[in-house]
């Protein structure tokens, strides 16, 4: 029986790894509101981003393994070069304040479970995680990051410590209150952006091509046909897995948060460490331990997915030699991406910055710099230059574009709200 679980957990990878990365401490403060702010109202989204999301990061992952390139090789091989310099420039400033935002949120939980500095946890932090990928071959590294994965069943456990008013819940669910007002469409652009943002993009198609470079003689698809369809299965079961763990992950913080918090007048929980601490009075220490730990054990996991893919797209635009198969001094440029990454991000959090502006700064570049990508994406997943006989078929390509046209909805909330 362990065997088998171990076995079955080897077939998985990047599409676990990128799901699970997305439940990340900035994501878990948005899921959090949500939860505290609206009760059972918005837990509908997640069930409607689940599908879309799913969509979207299959096609990333078959242009990985396809091309045998990431994302930005792919831009600079086929697009403008001024596309590309703003793509990466806007995904390398956003996923800095979001390692930022998830390495104060980190701090902030050890914090409250041991006290002492929480700006100093955070640099701990951020120089582990710099250490861990400079130090641990990628064939190493890879198990590790899917093992951190299982610190999200602790959102999962947190439900056993409260009561869940099960009508309700199932109502709300199927029959959403929906409420437009500012406030509720402001968050539900949140909860979207949170959910499906453009790091994971670049990871998982990255992580596709570090798979691939890992087999010895094994090619990318459109070089050599033979097991094709084995690959594209096991990309699609890794992957609809990954999203639907992910997003379960999702609803169970933000069920959490809603029969805790939201039912308690406490409406306004703008960290995950907040989430953390409001939760100890209400639903006991051992929620409020799960809560902190699953914290730290999900930036652990996020962190490295945030400045790993701002390294992969960085050095595939630059020509770099790429990939956290090589050592340090073999790709140096890529390597120096990741700690300039974390580093900067860690610094950020000794600084004047507000952190939760710099989390609602990173969801706006997140929301607007996905709209490009996943065009530009969805465009090379259909032509035959780009993926030969691997183009994508029409159930996933209109699931890719209504994803897509989810997204630039969902910036043109996000710039409405700030004009108006």
């Amino acid at each position: 029986m362990i065997q088998r679980a171990h076995r079955f957990f080897e077939r998985l990878g990047p599409g676990l790894i990128t799901g699970a990365a997305d439940d990340d401490p900035s994501g878990i403060a948005t899921y959090s509101q949500a939860g505290a702010q609206f009760g059972l109202g918005m837990l509908w989204s997640v069930l409607l981003t689940t599908p879309l999301m799913i969509g979207i990061q299959v096609v990333s992952a078959r242009i990985g393994r396809v091309t045998g390139h990431g994302i930005a090789r792919n831009i600079r091989d086929h697009y403008s070069r001024t596309l590309l310099v703003f793509i990466v420039s806007l995904l390398l400033v956003a996923n800095t304040l979001n390692i930022a935002a998830d390495l104060g949120a980190m701090g902030e939980a050890l914090q409250l479970v041991t006290g002492g500095p929480s700006h100093g946890y955070a640099l701990a932090f951020g120089v582990f995680v710099v250490l861990l990928q400079l130090f641990i071959p990628y064939r190493r590294l890879a198990p590790l990051l899917k093992w951190l994965t299982l610190f999200l069943f602790a959102y999962v456990a947190v439900l056993f410590t409260v009561r869940i008013p099960w009508g309700q819940l199932i109502a709300a669910t199927i029959l959403p209150p929906v409420k437009l007002t500012r406030e509720y469409l402001m968050l539900l652009v949140g909860v979207l952006g949170t959910t499906i943002s453009p790091y994971l993009f670049f990871w998982q198609a990255s992580q596709e091509v570090e798979e691939q470079r890992m087999v010895a003689g094994e090619m990318p698809l459109r070089e050599a046909t033979e097991g094709a369809r084995r690959h594209l299965r096991r990309i699609k079961f890794d992957t609809w897995l990954g999203m639907v763990f992910s997003n379960a992950i999702a609803f169970a913080i933000m069920l959490t948060t809603a029969v805790t918090l939201h039912d308690a007048g406490i409406t306004n929980i703008e960290t995950s460490a907040q989430a953390a601490q409001a939760l100890r009075p209400l639903a006991g220490d051992l929620a409020f331990t799960l809560f902190a730990a699953g914290i730290i054990g999900t930036g652990l996991l996020a962190v490295p997915v945030l400045a790993g893919s701002a390294a992969y797209a960085v050095a595939e635009a630059m020509e770099w030699p790429i990939g956290h198969g090589l050592q340090p001094m073999e790709a140096k440029g890529f390597y120096g991406i990741i700690i300039l990454a974390t580093l900067l991000g860690a610094g950020i959090d000794f600084t004047s910055v507000d952190p939760i502006k710099a989390l609602i700064w990173s969801a706006v570049l997140n929301g607007i710099v996905a709209v490009p990508i996943m065009v530009v994406m969805m465009r090379m997943a259909v032509r035959t230059e780009i993926m030969g006989a691997f183009v994508i078929k029409r159930r996933l390509k209109r699931l890719g574009w209504i994803a897509t046209a989810l997204m630039a909805i969902t910036v043109v909330a996000m710039v409405g709200s700030f004009v108006l």
